[in-house]
């Protein structure tokens, strides 16, 4: 009987100490390889400076990176505990790709029967987006704009070539406007689903290592 080789590591990036909880408490270790799950802080300065100083550890240098967390929905009819799965994040800085969406959709949709996934570009800001800015934005044909996932997946590809993807869970919608960023009441939904699309992530990560064809 032959074992399947360790794959590449998993890097999974959030910002705030409630997704770090929520990640922590839905992780049962069944990803493809060693899963690293780091808080980076808030902003995209903080998230690609925490990325890239974890990517230059040699242990961790050929990495898969999936950043994920709470965003603010930009379409109307967008729900708290909505998931948004990113064709591509983008900033003023530039756009990446991301790798393996549909798969990521499908184990998803799984894990969390009933929920409601969203696909497309997912923005950055660097800071909280309401009102006017809220509708600029999906003009640009966003669906939703988080402070962190576009610089932590730019830095990443940035180190070296590894496939990257985002995963946010929408705490904040056009008819669901947060006071403030701390206020994570819609966030009780949000938090249930973060904690529970893990499985998700590690299936994402074990089709990495599957021949191409």
């Amino acid at each position: 009987m032959s074992t399947q080789p360790a794959g590449p590591p998993l890097l999974i990036a959030c910002a705030l100490g409630i997704e770090h909880l929520a990640l922590r408490a839905g992780d049962r270790s069944g990803a493809g390889g060693p899963v690293t799950i780091v808080r980076t802080g808030m902003g995209p300065q903080a998230a690609g400076e925490a990325v890239t100083r974890r990517l230059a550890d040699p242990a961790l240098s050929e990495a898969a990176v999936l950043a994920t967390g709470f965003c603010a929905g930009l379409a109307p009819g967008m729900h708290p505990g909505d998931v948004v799965v990113a064709e591509e994040t983008r900033d003023p800085r530039g756009t990446v790709p991301c790798v393996a969406t549909e798969l990521l959709v499908k184990e998803i949709v799984r894990a969390l029967p009933g929920r409601t996934v969203h696909t497309g570009p997912l923005t950055g800001s660097d800071h909280v987006v309401r009102g006017q800015e809220r509708s600029d934005l999906l003009a640009t044909g966003a669906i939703a704009v988080d402070m962190e996932s576009a610089a932590t997946l730019l830095s990443a590809v940035r180190t070296g070539a590894r496939p990257v993807a985002a995963v946010r869970v929408v705490v904040d919608a056009p008819e669901h406007e947060l006071v403030r960023i701390g206020t994570v009441r819609g966030g009780i939904s949000a938090f249930r689903v973060l904690r529970s699309v893990l499985p998700a992530f590690f299936e994402w990560h074990r089709s990495l290592l599957l021949p191409r064809r």
